[in-house]
């Protein structure tokens, strides 16, 4: 097939030429969408670029941290008591709440706490003493919004606060890319290689963080120059993050959603296929 320096074929510009040129029968949605039925563009182009087409009518709510789900430190907590639930929770920056978690009043980032750790006596004050101001937002404020005052505050993280002024959850630059890039992974996510169990007759559960390398170990044999985890994989050949209940069929193995969000894939369930009844995928 022929291409032009861009990488994409000359049909999916036609497409998008139609489209600014006001074509009343199809959408920029939906030439994307039939340029990857046709092969123009690959799986992961597509979902980037449908996932930018959207990026404007997301709002801080469809992606934050919900509140229940927020790691934070009460502003009394000593800093050798948050020096320890930064390590242990793996962030940079944690909110700090004063009675509940519905009164965020700032922001300790693990930086400051450097300063602290060659004062043993200093280790015993307050987390309140070096904490900084917390960036609130409400939760309706759109994605790209919320981007563009990031960039201008030199913000990483905000508070969302529901109609009410309660902490609704928390937002990170993190998150906001992610919808755009899809799950950005660090050396705390990295998933750990025990994490398949074997349940008897052919049966697995797993984290959808497995390497597909380690699945290979007990189940098919599938190789990516895109993605590392099975994970990462069923979303690329689905186009989409696949719901709970979805499943699909890989070289005689089956591979069925058990928890997922709109973001990735949490677990998932692997079963030969001739045991489920289904066939494999052509």
């Amino acid at each position: 097939m022929d291409s032009d320096n861009s990488g994409h074929s000359p049909g999916f510009w036609s497409r998008l030429g139609h489209f600014f040129g006001h074509d009343p029968e199809e959408s920029l949605e939906q030439a994307i969408i039939e340029a990857r039925a046709d092969g123009e563009v690959a799986a992961d182009q597509e979902e980037m670029l449908l996932a930018i087409l959207r990026f404007n009518n997301i709002q801080v709510q469809d992606t934050m941290t919900p509140r229940a789900d927020i790691d934070c430190v009460p502003d009394d907590a000593t800093l050798s008591e948050v020096a320890a639930a930064v390590m242990s929770s793996g962030h940079s920056r944690l909110p700090v709440y004063r009675d509940n978690r519905d009164n965020i009043v700032g922001v300790v980032h693990a930086k400051d706490l450097l300063a602290c750790l060659n004062d043993t006596a200093s280790l015993n004050n307050p987390v309140s003493g070096i904490m900084r101001e917390a960036f609130f937002v409400p939760e309706t404020k759109t994605l790209p919004s919320l981007l563009q005052e990031f960039r201008l505050r030199k913000q990483h993280i905000a508070v969302a606060l529901d109609e009410y002024g309660g902490t609704s959850g928390l937002v990170s630059l993190e998150d906001v890319l992610e919808e755009i890039f899809g799950d950005i992974e660090d050396e705390h996510d990295k998933p750990a290689k025990d994490t398949i169990t074997d349940l008897g007759n052919n049966v697995y559960e797993m984290s959808a963080r497995v390497y597909l390398e380690d699945l290979a170990e007990v189940g098919p044999e599938i190789t990516s120059e895109d993605v590392d985890t099975i994970g990462g994989y069923l979303s690329m050949e689905f186009g989409h993050v696949p719901a709970i209940g979805e499943s699909m069929t890989i070289d005689g193995w089956t591979f069925t959603v058990l928890d997922a969000d709109k973001k990735h894939v949490k677990r998932l369930r692997m079963t030969k296929a001739e045991d489920t009844g289904e066939k494999p995928a052509a």
